[in-house]
């Protein structure tokens, strides 16, 4: 049973699988065999992507991982002792079958009180920047991946789980030919990088430029929606710039600097979607920006604002106006949502618990304690509602 009965059904809109080994290697083409290997370095096994050995993943196997919301305290009250991460995750645990499968992840939901959500891969996040120089490679593995989620979790197992597939955008017919397969495989909502798209002969480029216009109406053709999950959108190169040394992005490592423009990533998405045309070209595309927290929107709308003020010819539209219709947030469960309600509309607001990532809720109905003060309708769209219209149910 769950913690406690809500008057209203939980849509989840970030709950994580950890990947086996196989899923990004059982469907491997032939010719891309050795793209992902698992090594064993000083007796833990690696992951090694075209033969770099990536620490993105600490535990890239996941038989141990850090408990759900093992970093509540740390996000509650801070760190003011100064405790290393370790001491902040605290004792592991074996990773158990419904991290692994969809039918006692049902079961567990049960437990959480979770009627539905949406479930994000976990290591997939660190692919594409590491192929970001062979955009053909990079749209072979993920499609592998793809193949591994659907034969093992589905894309929408019973109504309640919708698993989203990876979609790539380098190579703009194979994104659409991708897209096309995850629907016609059930797919209800997409997976999609909020990072700048690598290009064939090098170089990067937005994706809300007019020549990923056929991929955004596909998309808009297909009713389906758009997650931007936090993923390695490649800014570690900029911590490189300023601290003059080139590391692999680290997100279990701590790291000041880092800290400071953590969200840029997605911010700058959100600002080339409005600013380079395509929210406003395609004005029914539904995105759902995810584990990226919300402190960027209320500086990014202001910025819009005021370069709209000065250069509207540049502009389809007020970017603002694009921004609140098309763009979802799921905040942070300790950020304050009655500022994110007020900026972006109540109805733009999505729960999600982050479950069973260590930086999410261990008890994932307990978010709606972070909604105090707010109507039992608003808090009902907010815990569910607005995910449920957005998915189509």
């Amino acid at each position: 049973m769950p913690s406690r009965e809500l008057p209203y059904p939980l849509f989840d809109a970030d709950n994580h699988l950890y990947e086996p080994q196989e899923a990004l290697t059982k469907y491997l083409p032939e010719e891309y065999k050795n793209a992902i290997k698992y090594v064993q370095v000083d007796g833990r096994t690696k992951i090694a992507v075209r033969g770099n050995i990536s620490e993105y993943i600490p535990n890239p196997t996941f038989e141990v991982v850090a408990r759900p919301g093992a970093m509540e305290e740390y996000f509650r009250v801070g760190n003011p002792e100064g405790k290393d991460r370790r001491e902040i995750f605290g004792k592991p645990m074996r990773s158990i079958p419904a991290f692994r499968e969809p039918e006692p992840r049902l079961r567990l939901m049960d437990e959480l009180g979770i009627a539905r959500t949406l479930m994000f891969p976990t290591l997939a996040s660190l692919i594409e920047e590491r192929m970001k120089d062979d955009v053909e490679m990079t749209h072979a593995v993920i499609h592998a991946l793809n193949q591994w989620l659907l034969e093992t979790w589905t894309f929408n197992y019973q109504d309640r789980i919708f698993t989203t597939p990876v979609i790539t955008l380098p190579i703009v017919e194979k994104a659409i030919e991708e897209l096309d397969w995850a629907v016609a495989n059930g797919a209800r909502a997409i997976l999609v990088r909020p990072a700048p798209v690598p290009s064939l002969r090098g170089g990067t480029r937005s994706f809300g430029l007019p020549e990923f216009d056929p991929f955004w109406q596909r998309v808009v053709d297909h009713d389906v929606l758009v997650g931007l999950h936090s993923s390695d959108s490649g800014y570690s190169r900029y911590i490189s710039d300023w601290e003059g040394v080139s590391n692999e992005m680290l997100p279990f490592k701590p790291n000041a600097f880092r800290m400071i423009f953590e969200w840029r990533p997605i911010q700058d998405t959100v600002a080339a979607l409005a600013i380079h045309g395509a929210l406003s070209r395609f004005p029914a595309l539904k995105f759902a920006v995810i584990e990226n927290g919300a402190s960027w929107v209320g500086p990014l709308l202001s910025q819009l604002a005021n370069i709209y003020k000065k250069m509207p010819q540049d502009f389809i539209e007020d970017p603002v106006v694009a921004v609140k219709r098309n763009i979802h947030v799921s905040p942070f469960w300790e950020e304050d949502m009655v500022k994110l309600s007020d900026l972006l509309g109540v109805e733009r607001v999505l729960f999600g618990s982050d479950y069973p990532h260590p930086e999410g809720l261990a008890d994932p109905i307990t978010y709606v304690d972070e909604l105090e003060g707010m109507s039992e309708e608003h808090k009902a769209l907010i815990m569910g509602g607005n995910l449920a219209r957005l998915i189509g149910g």
